[in-house]
């Protein structure tokens, strides 16, 4: 009995002399600050005493075999240095033991899918308009009745700043993302808010509203929201344009309805990545008129016969007849969709249709939408 008191008093002062080194090493310890960003580095860090390897993983590198190991000190914050990347706005992640995880150090976070990762902006003429303009406008999440699609369903609605006080009617952009997103999309990843905030700031753009909808009709909203999803047959004749004929029967006279907006096509733009490309492409094309301002991003058109050519050929013949102000392609030249691209290109010419073919270096990426994004805003409602 006398040996285990013993016994469980030193135990207790072993506890103890661990919990008040512990305590003592806490108390003494400075801030952890990641990312540190400097003019030659780019310095990251986590707390993670009990971890055997820490390794950084960052979307400036060529694939997940380049993250790079991190060494632990003696308080057992694991930290690593980089040469600072050029300006791009980054996301990156940390492998512990294995398992990914974001910088707790680090509230600048975003949300692509399913997936939440950290974000490195890196300041330069790139990236100035991703950052905080001083003027800022009102990003809202609304609620809409969709009788086309069969249920209320959520979008994210960007008002310029002084929209509130303003007796001014706006122009609207409708802003669609691609396969894999949905309404929060563009504003998180494609820095919506700020690049507007930004260009009308600057003067380079008009204030307009940004309306960004859900294009997943099944969905009510972000699967984040954990509502209810109903599926969709898209192969279904009748479900085929669907979310298509949703935004012009639904989502644009609700707009109208609601808002400060000028109802004419002329003060209607619709753009979108991917996905939203064809989305915008195949909208434009079923109501040719009711768009002025036209720009499908990183995808074109697939021809598989003769039949589907001469169909596309009478669309855009009818969209040339009906009117538009700015018919604006844009791809990377490393795109898997670039040949898509290029054929709508090439169709376009065929068919008569003055449009503008903006290609950029690289590929499927955020990077290149955001680059879109600051390039063909200032061309709308001109």
């Amino acid at each position: 009995m006398y040996k285990k008191f013993l016994f469980s008093v030193l135990c207790l002062f072993i506890f103890m002399g661990t919990f008040a080194q512990e305590l003592a090493n806490f108390m003494g310890a400075k801030p952890i600050i990641s990312p540190e960003i400097k003019d030659k580095e780019v310095i990251f860090r986590i707390s993670e005493p009990y971890a055997d390897t820490i390794k950084l993983y960052g979307s400036w590198m060529e694939k997940p075999t380049s993250a790079v190991k991190m060494t632990k000190d003696k308080l057992g914050v694991w930290s690593v240095s980089i040469p600072t990347p050029t300006a791009e706005l980054y996301t990156y992640n940390f492998i512990v033991d294995g398992l990914s995880a974001t910088d707790a150090n680090n509230i600048f976070m975003q949300r692509d899918g399913t997936r939440y990762l950290s974000v490195l902006l890196i300041p330069g003429e790139l990236t100035a308009n991703y950052f905080e303009a001083k003027k800022h406008g009102n990003l809202s999440q609304v609620w809409y009745d969709s009788p086309t699609i069969g249920t209320t369903r959520r979008m994210f609605i960007y008002t310029p700043n002084g929209y509130e006080d303003s007796k001014d009617k706006y122009p609207v952009l409708y802003l669609l993302h691609g396969a894999g997103g949905d309404e929060d999309a563009w504003s998180t990843m494609g820095r919506t808010c700020q690049i507007m905030d930004n260009l009308i700031e600057k003067g380079l753009a008009k204030p307009m509203l940004v309306v960004m909808p859900n294009g997943n009709p099944g969905q009510q909203a972000a699967r984040t929201a954990l509502l209810p999803e109903k599926t969709i047959d898209r192969n279904d004749p009748k479900f085929a344009d669907v979310y298509v004929n949703s935004i012009v029967k639904d989502i644009v006279p609700y707009i109208e309805k609601n808002y400060k907006v000028i109802a004419s096509p002329k003060s209607r733009a619709i753009a979108g990545l991917s996905m939203g490309a064809g989305h915008t492409i195949r909208c434009t094309n079923l109501y040719p008129g009711f768009f002025s301002y036209i720009c499908p991003l990183s995808n074109g058109i697939r021809v598989a016969d003769d039949k589907a050519k001469a169909d596309y050929d009478t669309q855009f013949k009818g969209l040339k007849k009906a009117g538009y102000k700015l018919y604006f392609l844009a791809c990377g030249n490393t795109d898997f969709l670039y040949e898509s691209a290029k054929l709508l290109d090439k169709t376009l010419t065929d068919n008569g249709l003055k449009h503008t073919f903006y290609v950029t270096p690289g590929g499927h990426t955020w990077s290149n939408w955001r680059i879109y994004l600051n390039n063909f805003a200032p061309l709308l409602f001109k």
